[in-house]
């Protein structure tokens, strides 16, 4: 392959399982940081020059804005892990196949979904009872943020397709460049020109799209896998309908995920403004903290895909101990980490005088970091079954997470006693379950019949 040797592709058949992961996994680490950036810095934005109002909108749209931007985010995936098998299989036509066929099927994903997404944000956010002193603003920035859908539809399945032929650098290097862009933006919108909820969200749709454009020009311009042959650009109805079969299903996923978050939400508005602005910041501090465990998923799919592409079954086992245990020293160290800062994280995001909103989401974080473990568990295991091409388990893994999401915290925070409190609690246990029933499908070793029949078997 020596076509691809002065590109940042990486075969992960071979080698040391943990040093495979530890680099992989590391600029992914990197990018995914700065990717949330994006909501980040809207978030800290409007909460330190605007008003916890401004926050509150921010934050009461991201459940909804997610369920229009799963099907884009979910068909990334499972292109990301056709891509993976392909090349683990050394079947590098097939690779280029799944690559503009790939882009066919985002442009127009993108486009449908971003435009159902700005057309319905305001009777969306209506019957989810989102409190009347933000609904404005809050339909204003999901309206923004939908319309630029296609960029983030876009960077994902680059960046998806990138990460299955083992390279996790190139995306990293515009996501940087577009996150500096996304902060300055977000300053001069809000601080210099006024124009609050929406500066935000236009700043957070302009560099998207510029990570994506530049992401894909630079792999056109540098990655042989990307010099296509005219035949190579034309529609291929097998690769099309394996970027469906496996992307479908986690786009059902991620759909029934940012469902129960719908619902979650509703749960939430009902005690004020107060806990949206405690909910949103902690979901931001628990989203950044969460990218270890991200990364390492992420990277456990892609030595998946390729190995399993390449009937190497005993490597992916091996692989999955390694994870596990970096996943357990990660979540060991990060508990006492939070149960110490908590507060001062949340200090990151909301003025020093909302004090009521600090002390609520210091003690959740708390509550949190006690379920790191099932945390880490989720993302170990579904990075080995997805990249497997274990299509069912995506669904099983919705299910599990919806249920949890819809039936934990609504109950528990009925109870006397406990309150709004039942909010992360039941994070928390949702977590447990999703984590066991991961485990538990591993174990029944259906991965191993997950290998893609077009890639040579």
């Amino acid at each position: 392959m020596n076509s691809t040797q002065k590109t940042n592709t990486k075969d992960m058949t071979t080698g040391n399982p943990a040093a495979l992961l530890l680099a992989f996994m590391l600029p992914m680490l990197i990018g995914n940081i700065f990717q949330q950036f994006y909501n980040m810095v809207d978030t800290m934005v409007v909460g330190k020059f605007v008003n916890a109002d401004a926050l509150a909108a921010v934050g009461s749209t991201g459940s909804i804005t997610n369920l229009f931007f799963c099907l884009c985010n979910g068909l990334a995936a499972g292109i990301g892990i056709i891509v993976s098998q392909f090349f683990g299989a050394g079947n590098h036509k097939n690779v280029r196949l799944a690559i503009t066929n790939a882009f066919y099927i985002m442009i127009a994903t993108g486009i449908l979904m971003g435009g159902l997404g700005a057309l319905l944000a305001k009777p969306v956010l209506t019957l989810m009872h989102t409190p009347e002193n933000i609904i404005d603003n809050a339909a204003i920035y999901m309206q923004i943020t939908c319309a630029g859908v296609l960029g983030t539809a876009l960077y994902n399945v680059i960046a998806a397709i990138l990460r299955g032929v083992g390279d996790s650098r190139t995306p990293l290097y515009f996501l940087i460049l577009s996150s500096f862009l996304n902060i300055g933006m977000d300053l001069l919108f809000v601080i210099v020109f006024h124009w609050g909820v929406p500066g935000v969200a236009a700043a957070t749709v302009v560099a998207q799209l510029l990570s994506a454009l530049c992401s894909i020009g630079y792999a056109f311009l540098r990655n042989p896998l990307f010099k296509f042959t005219r035949q190579e650009w034309a529609f291929d109805r097998a690769i099309t309908k394996e970027c469906f079969r496996l992307g479908v299903p986690m786009a059902v996923q991620s759909g029934m995920m940012a469902f129960s978050f719908v619902i979650l939400q509703r749960v939430i508005n009902s005690f004020g403004s107060s806990i949206v602005a405690a909910w949103t910041t902690t979901s931001r501090i628990e989203t950044l903290i969460n990218q270890p465990f991200r990364s390492l998923g992420d990277s456990m799919s892609t030595y998946a895909g390729q190995n399993v592409g390449a009937q190497k079954y005993k490597r992916v086992e091996e692989g999955c101990r390694k994870g596990m245990l970096m996943m357990a020293v990660f979540a060991l160290v990060m508990l006492p980490v939070m149960w110490l800062f908590g507060e001062f994280f949340m200090t990151m995001f909301v003025k020093a005088e909302e004090t009521e909103v600090i002390a609520i989401g210091g003690k959740a974080l708390k509550i949190l970091a006690l379920f790191y473990l099932p945390l880490g568990m989720i993302y170990v295991y579904r990075g080995i079954l997805n990249g497997s091409g274990d299509a069912k388990f995506a669904l099983i893994s919705g299910i599990a997470e919806m249920s949890g999401r819809i039936f934990f915290p609504g109950p528990i925070s009925s109870i006397p006693g406990i309150g709004f409190w039942g909010l992360w609690i039941g994070t928390g246990l949702t977590w447990t379950v999703v984590g066991l029933t991961a485990y538990f499908r591993y174990r029944t070793g259906v991965w191993r019949r997950g290998r893609l029949k077009a890639s040579g078997g």
